[in-house]
């Protein structure tokens, strides 16, 4: 492609997302307009309806496959469809995420939010890092930062930028409130996270997402890459690792777990060994999907399975 054609389809590219990101910020900003559970019904049963119609679906649906060969394709399609109703609600909660966190320690049951690990919240904020925490896409992850500020335990996330220019500046802009600090995965990301943590603070990350240079490891039994990040950091500066993870429950409701301390396996010399880690994060990540199918994203191309563009070059 000569310069003048790639510049030409570069603008192309940006005028797109610009359309994209100004309808998505017209659906937001008309759901601000209802209550909390009005919006996020409305998002459920909208995306439900939109998501089978992309190609996403079907890459879904083929994951779904291979990750449970034993269910039928009744199962297939009712678990893809509802996982779409749980994207739908991403959305819609990214609009009500500081009003859905009303958790009362002096009254646990009384709101939307219950909190299992409560005493691990309050003794990590009673003495000094450094900590890590992990989680992956499933149910409300959002949730997890907030939570963790509310509890007094200053957290810092690192977070993997929408391609979408115009979006990526608006969630940006707009977590940089009660959910703590962000820091967006890209260069230089990891040099943040490696001052936060020689600081002794917590910083928070996502383990499921694909990466082509990161170690071989296995999800649901299929070859991927998992980012080593995490083991590497916790090697390095001794970190104590906590696996955490929010998931959506009847009714409206949502539960956040902090769970136990999780020691990371070690090799002949002591030191933590990285691509054994891995597959242990895979490991846990993998529990709680099976628990909870329909609220992890399958539309992602965890396996990268998806044909590559033609021209396209790798990054």
């Amino acid at each position: 492609m000569n310069p003048r054609t790639a510049k030409l389809a570069l603008r192309a590219k940006r005028a797109g997302d610009f359309v994209v990101a100004q309808i998505l910020f017209a659906a937001l900003k008309l759901l601000r307009l209802f209550p909390a559970s009005a919006g996020l019904a409305f998002a459920d049963r909208a995306a439900r309806w939109l998501g089978p119609l992309t190609a996403r679906h079907r890459l879904a649906k083929d994951n779904l496959r291979q990750a449970y060969p034993e269910k039928d394709e009744d199962w297939v399609e009712r678990t893809a469809r509802a996982n779409w109703g749980q994207m739908g609600r991403i959305a819609a909660e990214f609009v009500f995420l500081d009003d859905l966190f009303d958790f009362d320690p002096e009254n646990p049951q009384a709101g939307r939010v219950e909190v299992e690990g409560i005493d691990t919240f309050v003794e990590l904020r009673e003495r000094k890092g450094p900590f890590i925490f992990f989680t992956g896409h499933l149910g409300c992850f959002e949730l997890l930062p907030i939570g963790a500020a509310a509890f007094g335990l200053e957290f810092t996330a690192l977070f993997r930028q929408p391609n979408n220019r115009y979006i990526a500046k608006e969630v940006q802009s707009a977590r940089r409130t009660a959910s703590g600090h962000l820091v967006p995965s890209k260069a230089g990301a990891a040099w943040t996270l490696a001052g936060i943590l020689q600081r002794g603070g917590a910083v928070g990350m996502l383990v499921d997402q694909k990466f082509k240079k990161g170690v071989p490891t296995t999800f649901f039994g299929r070859p991927c890459h998992t980012n080593p990040l995490v083991p590497k950091l916790a090697r390095q500066f001794d970190a104590e690792v906590y696996p955490a993870r929010s998931i959506r429950l009847p009714n409206g409701r949502y539960r956040l777990e902090l769970m136990p301390r999780l020691d990371l396996p070690r090799n002949a010399t002591g030191d933590i060994d990285v691509t054994v880690s891995c597959q242990l994060l895979n490991d846990v990540v993998e529990g709680w999907v099976r628990e909870h199918p329909e609220q992890w994203m399958w539309f992602h191309d965890r396996w990268q399975t998806r044909p590559k563009k033609p021209g396209r070059k790798a990054r």
